[in-house]
């Protein structure tokens, strides 16, 4: 046991990331439930697709609104306190929400409600969490151990928790809230374990919070590599979110597979990224970070034209399984380079631009997708997206070589 702790969370990571860990796999597993049960949930209160589309508006919109505010609470206060405490409010929302189930005094308005309190807390929980790693491991080990919150985010958040979540639903409508109530608690109390060193704002230093935000934007405008790193990160996901919004349809219609086939692409998606983060660590010691952004880039633009071709499902689910592994080999080098780069007092900050950046571009992308799939067919988002992102990696590629060497220079002062 005590050598399989070691190889997960080697010792010179020290117990503060352990504790980390545990509290991120525990989290993960309560919003992996809530991947299927939330939705089972929302049909079960209604039919109506207004009501349905609402649901999934509500949980991508609290990202884009507290962001920014998010980030520079989190350079504000306690961190750790943040955690914990919105963590403890996540439970609290969820155990009312159970009761109101259990009595049948649930509403859609009621459930509508509870999931856009619950994405907004998940915004402040989520941008302070990815601050604390910097601050407790070196530089120098925060690829490895970013690999290993990914592998937790995906073996429980992506693969374990649905089945569990929509098992437990069938059990009883009720069930898999109280469960991700009490496992979300747990989470914040493996949280409150951690020991952080000191960090905040002193109690002399009062400033607006305007004034924080813009000085984070003004800080990424004026670093290279983090300046980069998420204009790429906002332009892709415009292109992603184009051709995964209307993924459903292109399985059953271009594919020719069933719901249960819809359900096995992003499962097999989900595998290859545990595979490729399983690996992390061998890939990094032999290839540059920035050279696996550079050819992560090139791979998910082939992605797209790819997909755009074929028309067989197991070729399509070879595609989507190497595009799993690549989709997080990437997004664990973004963060990793993003975090050496920023001094501790602005991960927050930069932290939630970019967080804006990725939903940002979803947003724009799932937009672009439906009406070029309304109006060409279901292959058209992803020519889009191939030839979207051909052209940006065209024009980027000269400014790439910012993000090749962000990891070796030290991070900028604020």
């Amino acid at each position: 046991m005590s050598r399989i702790l070691e190889t997960v969370a080697p010792r010179r990571f020290g117990t503060g990331f352990r504790w980390l860990l545990a509290s991120s796999w525990v989290s993960n597993l309560g919003d992996g439930i809530s991947l299927a049960a939330g939705p089972l949930l929302v049909a079960s209160q209604t039919h109506d697709p207004f009501f349905v589309a609402l649901a999934a508006l509500l949980q991508w919109l609290p990202p884009l609104v507290f962001g920014l505010y998010a980030g520079a609470l989190a350079d504000r206060l306690n961190r750790k306190a943040i955690v914990v405490t919105v963590d403890l409010l996540r439970a609290l929302v969820l155990v009312l929400l159970t009761v109101s189930i259990a009595t049948d005094v649930v509403s859609i308005a009621l459930v509508l409600l509870a999931m856009f309190l619950l994405g907004t807390a998940e915004v402040f929980a989520d941008n302070t969490s990815s601050t604390l790693l910097p601050m407790l491991v070196h530089r120098d080990d925060l690829a490895v151990a970013n690999s290993r919150l990914t592998t937790g985010f995906i073996t429980v958040n992506q693969l374990a928790g649905p089945p569990i979540g929509a098992a437990l639903f069938a059990a009883g409508h009720a069930m898999p809230f109280v469960t991700q109530a009490v496992v979300v608690a747990m989470g914040a109390v493996l949280a409150s374990r951690i020991v952080l060193p000191p960090h905040g704002r002193g109690h002399g230093e009062r400033t607006y919070l305007r004034h924080d935000i813009a000085e984070a934007f003004r800080w990424v405008l004026h670093h290279a590599a983090v300046r980069t790193l998420v204009l790429t990160i906002f332009v892709f996901n415009i292109t992603f979110g184009a051709a995964w919004s209307i993924l459903v349809l292109y399985a059953t219609q271009r594919l020719g597979m069933g719901p249960l086939g819809f359900g096995l692409l992003t499962t097999v998606s989900a595998v290859g990224g545990l595979v490729g983060t399983l690996s992390y660590g061998w890939i990094t010691r032999r290839i540059s970070l920035g050279d696996i952004m550079r050819i992560g880039l090139v791979f998910e633009t082939i992605t797209h034209l790819a997909l755009a071709l074929t028309t067989t499902p197991w070729v399509a689910m070879c595609i989507f399984f190497v595009f799993g592994a690549h989709a997080f080999i990437w997004g664990t080098t973004s963060i990793t380079v993003r975090q050496r780069a920023v001094p501790t007092e602005l991960q927050g900050r930069v932290g939630s631009v970019n967080l804006v950046g990725v939903f940002g571009g979803l947003v724009v992308g799932s937009g672009i997708g439906g009406l070029l799939a309304q109006h060409w067919g279901v292959t058209a988002p992803f020519w889009f997206a191939f030839v979207g992102s051909a052209i940006f990696v065209v024009l980027i590629w000269g400014q790439l070589s910012h993000i090749a060497h962000a990891d070796d220079a030290a991070p900028a002062s604020a």
